[in-house]
């Protein structure tokens, strides 16, 4: 069975941080955030490759760090201060090992409010 399992999104103030993880089982590699606010389309936030290469967005880089750990087949994104237009629901995306099949995991949460 493949899976993708999103945790630690939540309410926080502007300027605050947010750790966001994805774990993927099965023969996938999370490759990358998404997210998408009410309204807008899904867009492009960070991107890792399996060797470590890193792409942003132009509206979260120096903020936003994303990293992971191959042995656990998990990627992460450090969001740190945090804008209100940074609220929306992120997504984690991945792709088959096997095939051209794309994953996303069930969304996480974040807002970012006074």
């Amino acid at each position: 069975q493949v899976q993708l399992v999103e945790s630690g999104g939540g309410l926080v103030q502007p300027g605050g941080s947010l750790r966001l993880s994805c774990a993927a089982s099965g023969s996938i590699y999370a490759t990358g955030w998404y997210r998408q606010a009410p309204g807008k389309q899904r867009e492009l936030v960070a991107t890792i490759t399996k060797r470590g290469t890193t792409n942003y967005a132009d509206s979260v880089k120096g903020r936003f760090t994303i990293s992971r750990d191959n042995p656990k087949n998990t990627v992460y994104l450090q969001m740190n201060s945090l804008k209100p237009e940074d609220t929306a629901v992120y997504y984690c995306h991945a792709q088959s090992i096997l095939s051209t099949s794309n994953y996303w995991g069930q969304g996480t949460q974040v807002t970012v409010s006074s």
